[in-house]
């Protein structure tokens, strides 16, 4: 088997088309009941909650064989198939804002803002050099070739550079180049990689939507402060006709910018591909006010995630039932 990546080319989501040798054969996997396939989608910070529905998945005695993840979800997907999920977890939650900016090294000139040599060794220090094919639960991730924005399913070879490819997002972090292709966030293109999840032999799949809701009106109106009104009024009674300018709502900063329009564009994805690839059970955690920056609020992501994922288990077993009584 080669330990390059597989890639899984698709020109048409709604109809996947696979080249011939480049998906894994799919193991045996220890299931007397059906497979179940676990799909994390992307979301930047909101991506903690995964860990949370991840615990109160097996908790509940839901054990996936199969996990497929897209950007934050490949991170996350990728340590619980590695059985590093506790390493990835104490990590997070000892996030500060201060360990957060120590994570990020700027990149000028270059072509993205970051250039995610910190976040890439920190993925080695959880995942090694372990290829994806050895991991102990079938994983798979996707990102999205430069260019020709066609999926690409990676479900061999490197784990650490197959997940930095689907968390590659554009504007932010450099492409991963692999064998003359330039691969960025596979969010572009699969946010909520069902499809694959069945692709890598799940029966049932449970997807984990992070952007069913945008949050709220994107603009707020901000209140001029008391002593610049009184100050205002002052001039207009001085200086009648005269208008001074009110002071503009305050612009988010570029990286603030790349993320809030990428969220939205992946909030639209998520919706087209759902529909065509639906799950077995969704699970959408209430993350619309969890900003996409907050990463050193872990623990909060994660509470989320456990109390989404614990209300959905009666329907989660309900349908694993149902499949097992029609084997």
């Amino acid at each position: 088997m080669s330990s390059s990546l597989a890639l899984q080319w698709q020109a048409c989501p709604a109809i996947p088309y696979i080249l011939p040798g480049t998906v894994e054969p799919i193991r045996t996997l220890p299931s007397a009941g059906p497979r179940i396939g676990l799909a994390l989608g992307g979301g930047s910070a909101r991506g903690w909650a995964h860990i949370g529905v991840i615990r109160a998945l097996e908790e509940g005695g839901i054990h996936p064989t199969v996990v497929a993840g897209c950007s934050i979800g490949a991170v996350v997907g990728a340590c619980y198939a590695a059985g590093r999920l506790d390493r990835l977890e104490s990590f997070a939650r000892e996030l500060t804002r201060r360990r957060v900016v120590r994570l990020i090294d700027p990149r000028f000139p270059g072509s993205g803002l970051i250039a995610g040599n910190r976040l890439r060794r920190r993925l080695f220090a959880d995942l090694g050099s372990r290829p994806i094919e050895s991991l102990p639960i079938r994983f798979g991730c996707v990102a999205t070739e430069f260019g020709s924005g066609l999926e690409v399913s990676l479900t061999a070879g490197s784990t650490v550079e197959a997940v930095r490819a689907s968390y590659a997002i554009p504007g932010l972090f450099p492409p991963v180049t692999h064998e003359g292709r330039v691969l960025m966030d596979g969010t572009l293109v699969n946010p909520v990689p069902v499809a694959l999840a069945r692709t890598l032999g799940a029966d049932l799949v449970i997807c984990v939507n992070l952007n069913g809701d945008t949050g709220g009106p994107v603009v707020h109106e901000v209140p001029t402060p008391a002593p610049r009104r009184r100050f205002l009024q002052v001039i207009r009674e001085r200086l009648p006709g005269f208008e001074p300018q009110e002071p503009e709502i305050p612009v988010p900063g570029i990286a603030r910018v790349v993320l809030g329009a990428f969220n939205i564009t992946q909030d639209r994805i998520s919706r087209a591909r759902l529909e065509r690839d639906p799950p077995d059970v969704a699970i959408g955690p209430d993350v619309a006010r969890f900003g996409l920056f907050d990463f050193h609020k872990a623990a909060e992501g994660i509470d989320i995630g456990y109390r989404a994922a614990r209300a959905a288990l009666p329907r989660i077993r309900a349908v694993v039932n149902g499949a097992a009584a029609r084997a």
